[in-house]
């Protein structure tokens, strides 16, 4: 699973930022990554760096599944870690959900609960 990680001119890309970002999407979709190709991050600053706000900091991730479309989610926080891990969080339950359609229709365990093939 490759990991591609963007920001925008007013966020830091910094090194630690990409590693956080890199260990938690490893922890949150290791349990997925036969089925992953590739992950986007796109961290951005909504009220850019003159301005605070309340969730002013956005996460958008987009995980492209093998032979399947594309799924992305997007999250608001008040920091830039918090955005990433709302976003883990949903993209999470829609990758759960869209894998467990394919392989159990009829709505048994979730994905990450099949046995190994």
């Amino acid at each position: 699973m490759h990991v591609q990680f963007n920001t925008d001119h007013n966020i830091d890309g910094h090194a630690r930022l990409q590693k956080y970002a890199e260990d938690a999407i490893a922890d949150t979709l290791g349990r997925f990554a036969e089925r992953i190709t590739r992950v986007e991050v796109h961290l951005s600053d909504v009220n850019s760096a003159t301005k605070a706000g309340k969730d002013d900091h956005r996460c958008l991730l987009e995980a492209r599944l093998a032979n399947l479309n594309p799924v992305s989610v997007s999250h608001l926080a008040p920091t830039r870690e918090e955005a990433l891990d709302g976003a883990l969080d949903k993209i999470e339950r829609m990758i759960d959900s869209t894998l467990g359609k394919i392989f159990d229709p009829k709505g048994g365990a979730s994905y990450g609960d099949q046995p190994a093939s």
